[in-house]
């Protein structure tokens, strides 16, 4: 029993992270259908010496037997986690709570079935819409369904791609997707429709061919579109789509690419996660406890902190984004 426990951590792989409503708790899905669940004032307290034993769950849960924790994202009443074909909603008041291992979902919604065929589809990736009570899934057909919170049901969905949706960044009324097709997609929100396509792969200066074509990460503003997988980490001019920057980085695939304020975070098949200018020049390069990082997510109230999650049972933690502060574990 302690050795298949022990095996399980050490092949463990966290796979996404949020924050909650009130920004007091951490929370993250791995490989094996758990949701540990952390009390960030306990976690950001006093610091751990060299003696002591990693701090791990105030709470954990296991939303999806036999089934990965995708994707979770955050409205204001649920804590909602993406499988194989299905989201589902988790009260925050018993998520949060020691009833936490009891818990049962609020509601689920099925994700169809791939066309001409009975196997579900994996739900990669969420974002949640405030203004819209809308939830933007990414899914293994290939397609962003956007689903109603009000009535529990996909309103419609975004079709163009020909490979599974990695990633999406919301940007106002713009969506951007990456996928195993090796595009980047933006797409108007209020039309839904697709007018952008983007194929880094084909760019010399950014393909990977070694590597492969797939888009593992994405983010945009106005100005700028990043994106990064297979192909190199690269800043796009949204009006032009041409590469204004391509990141030197050491590493074997990209699945974290955000902008933030005036700096870019990345991170993927390399131990360090990545604080880089627009122009390339590197800000830090932070050690981390994951060989591949999947997830970072930041936050700057009411705690200061950034965390990083990948194929590891720890978790980094940063009060100043560009060190390694403590580092918990997931079990």
């Amino acid at each position: 029993m302690t050795e298949n426990l022990n095996a399980k951590l050490f092949y463990n792989t966290v796979l996404c992270q949020a924050f909650s409503p009130d920004s007091r708790y951490l929370l993250a899905g791995n490989i094996y259908g758990d949701v540990s669940v952390y009390d960030l004032s306990l976690a950001l307290g006093p610091r751990q010496t060299d003696n002591e034993e990693l701090l791990g769950p105030t709470y954990q849960f296991k939303p999806h037997s036999d089934q990965q924790v995708q994707s979770i994202v955050t409205t204001n009443n649920f804590l909602v986690t993406g499988t194989c074909g299905e989201i589902a909603g988790w009260d925050w008041k018993i998520v949060t709570s020691s009833k936490c291992s009891k818990i049962k979902p609020s509601w689920v919604i099925q994700i169809p079935s791939k066309k001409d065929s009975l196997e579900k589809s994996d739900v990669n990736c969420m974002i949640y819409s405030k203004e819209n009570n809308v939830i933007y899934a990414g899914s293994g057909d290939n397609q962003i369904h956007i689903i109603n919170l009000e009535n529990g049901k996909i309103s419609s969905s975004l079709s163009g791609h020909t490979g599974f949706i990695h990633n999406i960044a919301l940007s106002g009324r713009q969506l951007v997707s990456g996928g195993e097709d090796g595009t980047v997609r933006l797409w108007d929100l209020r039309n839904k429709e697709n007018t952008n396509i983007l194929h880094p792969y084909l760019d010399d200066k950014v393909a990977r061919p070694r590597i492969g074509k797939w888009i593992g990460a994405v983010d945009s503003t106005d100005d700028w579109l990043l994106c990064g997988g297979g192909p190199r980490l690269s800043l796009w001019h949204t009006r032009t789509m041409e590469v204004a920057m391509v990141f030197d980085l050491p590493d074997d695939g990209i699945h974290v690419a955000d902008i933030y304020e005036e700096r870019i975070i990345a991170g993927g098949a390399m131990p360090y996660l990545y604080h880089l200018t627009y122009q390339g020049v590197s800000l830090a390069k932070v050690p981390v406890s994951s060989n591949t990082v999947y997830s970072v997510i930041y936050q700057e109230q009411p705690q200061k902190v950034l965390c990083i999650a990948g194929s590891s049972n720890k978790i980094d933690l940063c009060t100043n984004f560009n060190y390694r502060e403590m580092i918990l574990k997931f079990a």
